[in-house]
């Protein structure tokens, strides 16, 4: 689901994120390659307030700055997972059953690419998703994005 940048810039990042109890949530690198903007999606057990994003845009900008990770000029910006949170480990997709999401595929499986519904789990090397009522059976190794689909309720 990675690129290989984007698991080089992960792999750098993961020691110093669980020293200071903050989880990867994933690396997205995006943009003009002459001019990227790296994208540092992170969490924690009680979740991303403004002193945690803070803390963390400085250690991440310190090892970025070391790394040099694009010739010349790239944006760096770390936030929250957000509503839509993105799915990249087998432990999210466990931890995350019962939500609603979208999996989209490298290529067709059962004549399809995309799945939405809800996610049903893990099964081997396989995630389960329910889709119109039907349990679908994605490769993990074929997933190529994973997103919760966030919803909001006005009513409460």
């Amino acid at each position: 689901m990675l690129t290989a940048k984007e698991q080089q810039l992960l792999d750098a990042l993961t020691p110093k994120a669980e020293s200071e109890q903050v989880e990867i949530v994933t690396v997205e690198v995006v943009g003009a390659s002459k001019a990227p903007t790296i994208r540092i999606f992170i969490d924690t057990e009680d979740g991303v307030s403004f002193d945690v994003l803070s803390s963390a845009q400085a250690w991440i900008n310190d090892i970025m700055d070391e790394l040099d990770p694009f010739p010349g000029a790239y944006t760096l910006e770390v936030s929250s997972p957000g509503i839509d949170r993105p799915l990249r480990t087998r432990e999210h997709f466990e931890r995350f059953a019962g939500e609603n999401v979208s999996v989209k595929a490298a290529g067709k499986i059962e004549g399809r690419s995309t799945f939405s519904g809800k996610l049903c789990g893990i099964d081997g090397d396989d995630v389960l998703v329910d889709v119109d009522g039907q349990r679908m059976r994605v490769p993990f190794n074929a997933i190529k994005r994973a997103r919760i689909k966030g919803t909001i309720n006005f009513n409460s």
